[in-house]
């Protein structure tokens, strides 16, 4: 038996890959309250220090060796091109990052000039705006573009151009984002992770086994925790477990996190715990507690609380689920999330798009607050309502909110604030906005809400005052049959109204739109896509993005599809990851197809292109002309 862990020190990994211009929160989160126990906790960012070691002059050293191995007649040009202008890109890499990193600002005139960065494939983007007067095509397209976010807009592409070289020669399963997602996304079986890890390592699996021993020999942990928010940080997480248990299987290494908390549900494969020995569900603290005072001697394993872990060994080992009903901690009393430990100084702020609203996404490096836990509505069909970081909401007072904000400020020195919340309440706004301005507190910050009524005009003036400058909102399939369909609990002319209202005042709005819900037609589409094209027309949206509907079965879709019209298909047998879940819709829309329309009409209305033209124009099939109103989203607006 394992000697108890008296007082462990608790190390909070975030894996790759998650974002690039600032930490994701879950480690924050977890610092923090660990800390307020008296835990000694610490954390590092490995999918940062990962993209800053690969994209180093030592890393395109080892990617050119790798590209090396490839005979030249096999090389793309994305590969012929890099290894024709290596000395270049080694010798701008290291400025590059630097100017991304805002630590070398004056470098972007020479980056704007375009005489200083090796331009590779990705540029050719470049290329898809005309100027007739023969003129920048950047300037055309976009306006008259600041020095630095037309040289960090460049800069980004010659960072995706890198990226480019490193997924065909070194490792064809990277991205910034998505790492190797397929491996974990919805996978019945541990079977393709399983082999994965089994392989002979990458470039990356190696820089990433290097990281990992980095981080334990510096911070010398008894417990990693390791938080797995989305599919594409699922592999490298289990790659870091890996080589934890290789250098030391003393080290009790525990995986948590979003991706954990909707698909593991059902978990029974044993061979996860060859690298994980314990999985936590659900919001982390309270299970954490009692984790740690399990390995303390303090608690037997039968009173462990939502968490999985093996008996026995791989070949003849059970899963089990051991859940003591313990309520969770309140809200109130996480602590504020800390961001002492991580390298604040290195995120790199990049510019994929230059719409001003989609760009808060990558571009700068925001404090992650949550103003309440859950949502407040609880009811959209097409959410996971059935679990707890959606069904369980848990509010706090302004004064303790702003309290958070205070004190991150104080240790960070940064004063922009992006609320991860699935729906910040207003009234909850409306009282930290009182209380900011009580204390003549100045902040900048932005967040997700739900575009209901009790958003006025007046109410929109004062998050403004409060130093509000984005939100973004789900208008989702734009059509009010569906709308109320899915018991969103809003109109699109009220939409437009409170989108409107947020415009006037100054702040920008971006709109999560949908497409692919049950019964959707195609003429349901097309007159979404209008509907959307006069929001934008009308100054009431200035961003969206269309997203697929997928059918998870934790949502009412999922639950109960006869109350949707479709029919689910049948999962096969489940031994690891559940979640999506397809269905049978009588339509019969081919909605792949359509969606490809939406999202290139989408991409120009976002810059200010082809808002006057029919909607019919962006499909490459015949489709019905739209039955809105050409006038509609003006007279909801009471023009």
């Amino acid at each position: 038996m394992t000697a108890p862990l008296t007082a462990p020190r608790v190390l909070s990994l975030i894996p790759p890959m998650t974002q690039l211009n600032t930490p994701y929160p879950s480690t924050a989160y977890l610092t923090g309250f660990l800390r307020s126990r008296g835990v000694d906790a610490r954390q590092d960012d490995l999918a940062l220090r990962l993209v800053l070691e690969l994209f180093s002059p030592a890393g395109l050293d080892a990617l050119r060796d790798k590209l090396r191995a490839i005979p030249p007649k096999k090389r793309s040009a994305t590969l012929a091109q890099f290894d024709a202008e290596f000395d270049r890109y080694r010798a701008t890499i290291g400025p590059a990052l630097a100017f991304l990193q805002g630590r070398d600002p004056t470098l972007a005139h020479r980056i704007a000039g375009r005489m200083l960065l090796p331009e590779g494939p990705r540029f050719a983007s470049l290329d898809v705006y005309y100027d007739p007067e023969g003129g920048d095509p950047l300037a055309w397209a976009f306006g008259a573009l600041g020095v630095q976010d037309k040289a960090r807009h460049l800069a980004t592409l010659y960072l995706n151009d890198l990226a480019d070289v490193l997924r065909e020669a070194a490792d064809p399963r990277f991205e910034f984002v998505r790492y190797a997602e397929s491996l974990a996304m919805a996978q019945p079986t541990f079977e393709p992770l399983a082999r994965a890890l089994a392989a002979p390592p990458t470039l990356v699996d190696d820089t990433l086994r290097r990281l990992t021993l980095e981080s334990l020999a510096r911070h010398q942990p008894q417990v990693v925790l390791l938080s797995v928010p989305f599919p594409g940080s699922v592999y490298a997480a289990f790659r870091i477990a890996q080589t934890i248990k290789a250098a030391n299987p003393a080290i009790v290494t525990v995986l948590g996190g979003g991706f954990v908390n909707t698909e593991l549900r059902e978990l029974t494969e044993p061979r996860v715990f060859d690298h994980f020995d314990f999985i936590t569900l659900d919001d982390g603290e309270r299970p954490l507690l009692a984790l740690l005072e399990h390995l303390a001697g303090q608690r037997g394993k039968s009173r462990l609380v939502r968490t999985y872990l093996r008996e026995g060994d791989a070949n003849s080992g059970v899963v089990r689920y051991i859940n003591l009903a313990e309520p969770d901690i309140p809200f109130a009393e996480v602590g504020t999330p800390t961001w002492d430990g991580l390298p604040l100084d290195g995120y790199l702020s990049i510019l994929d798009m230059l719409n001003p609203m989609h760009r808060l996404w990558s571009d700068g490096r925001w404090n992650k607050l949550t103003v309440a836990h859950g949502c407040y509505w609880k009811k959209c069909s097409f959410c996971d309502v059935s679990l707890d970081y959606i069904g369980r909401y848990d509010a706090v007072g302004a004064g303790l909110l702003v309290d958070r904000i205070e004190a991150v400020v104080a240790e960070t020195g940064q004063t922009g604030f992006h609320f991860v919340d699935e729906a910040a309440p207003p009234k909850m706004l409306k009282a930290m906005a009182e209380e900011l301005a009580r204390r003549g507190r100045s902040i900048s910050w932005w967040g997700n809400i739900r575009f209901e009524k009790s958003f006025t005009p007046e109410l929109c003036r004062q998050l403004a005052d409060s130093g509000c400058i984005a939100i973004s909102g789900g208008l989702e399939v734009a059509s009010d049959r569906l709308l109320k369909l899915m018991q969103k609990g809003v109109s699109v002319d009220q939409v437009a109204r409170v989108t409107k209202g947020f415009s006037d005042a100054g702040i920008l709005v971006h709109a999560y739109l949908m497409y692919g819900f049950p019964t959707q037609t195609v003429q349901d589409t097309v007159d979404a896509l209008e509907y959307v094209r006069q929001l934008f027309d009308a100054g009431c949206i200035q961003s969206g993005f269309f997203h697929r509907f997928v059918c998870t079965v934790h949502s009412p879709v999922g639950q109960k599809p006869e109350d949707y019209g479709v029919r689910l298909k049948p999962l096969p047998p489940i031994s690891f990851a559940k979640n999506d879940v397809g269905f049978i819709d009588p339509t019969g829309v081919d909605h792949d197809a359509l969606g490809v329309a939406l999202n290139k009409a989408l991409y120009n209305y976002m810059h200010g292109i082809g808002l006057d033209q029919d909607v019919r124009s962006w499909f490459d099939m015949k489709v019905p002309r739209t039955r809105v109103p050409r006038n509609f989203i003006g007279r909801a607006l009471g023009y």
